[in-house]
């Protein structure tokens, strides 16, 4: 695992999985992802995007047994990545907020970086299987990402009929959210954004 200010590269190998991650923080939005899933590709994408953090993904899995490893791995290694990435955690913005409509449908997505993860998850796809992938795994990654990265993440698709549109605009207001919570806050810049004085991963953080 290899470090600098707001960057971070971390690789994770299993029986499972190889999975090797950079993100930059403050970056423009470029990424190069192939995990060798398309659709899920296309929301990390996503992701990259439209929160401007640069992300570089490469994992290869068990694709043969099942998505699922190679889905929820990636999740944790990203997570790690940001939670790296974030230092200290001083100086940044930590909460950020997210109302996302992508035709007909509306998602919102909440999010404070307090190093206390949890996940509150109120989608419900119409669908099993969106092209390559099976939609029950969406979830495992949102709590992945939201574990390891230190996150307390709520996800709601309050109304919306396709189920494409649903994820897309999750994984866009996940961006938005992500966007705004981990960008350094120019009003307080040396200041950590807790009365506790820490936040350290120790779930006590207020």
């Amino acid at each position: 695992m290899t470090v600098s200010p707001r960057k971070a590269k971390i690789e994770r190998v299993t029986n499972e999985t190889d999975i090797a991650v950079e993100i930059n923080l403050d970056g423009n939005g470029s990424y190069d992802i192939k995990t060798g899933i398309g659709f899920f590709d296309h929301m990390l994408e996503q992701l990259s995007r439209h929160s401007l953090i640069d992300i570089s993904i490469r994992a290869s899995g068990d694709l043969e047994v099942t998505q699922h490893h190679t889905v929820e791995d990636t999740g944790i290694v990203l997570g790690e990545a940001l939670s790296v990435a974030l230092g200290s955690r001083v100086g940044i913005r930590r909460y950020g907020s997210a109302l996302v409509p992508m035709d007909e449908t509306l998602s919102q997505v909440s999010i404070d970086a307090s190093n206390r993860p949890y996940l509150v998850w109120g989608v419900e796809f119409k669908r099993p299987r969106l092209d390559d992938m099976d939609t029950e795994h969406f979830k495992e990654w949102f709590q992945a990402f939201a574990q390891k990265g230190g996150l307390t993440l709520h996800v709601q698709n309050i109304y919306g009929e396709n189920s494409h549109h649903i994820i897309e605009s999750c994984y866009k207001g996940l961006a938005r959210a992500l966007r705004s919570a981990v960008e350094p806050d120019p009003r307080a810049s040396n200041i950590l954004p807790s009365t506790k004085g820490t936040l350290a991963n120790n779930g006590s953080v207020k």
